[in-house]
């Protein structure tokens, strides 16, 4: 992964594009391996940024109640 911080929608239009590439076999078999990891990666970002944003919102949620 790179160094800089990727979005949430980065990560899902990056895996979009990776499937895209897999489902119309234009990665070779040296790549594959790869672009898996890769995907395995972003998946793994968008369940912890998801994961996250719920928590937020909870607390949020919590923080109006007592109001």
């Amino acid at each position: 992964m790179t160094s800089k911080t990727i979005s949430y929608k980065e990560a899902v239009a990056e895996i979009e594009d990776i499937l895209v590439k897999i489902e119309n076999e234009e990665l070779d078999v040296d790549d594959l391996t790869e672009k898996v990891k890769r995907v395995s990666s972003l998946i793994k970002l968008c369940k912890e940024k998801l994961h996250n944003t719920e928590q937020e919102v909870e607390n949020i949620l919590k923080e109006m109640e007592k109001e």
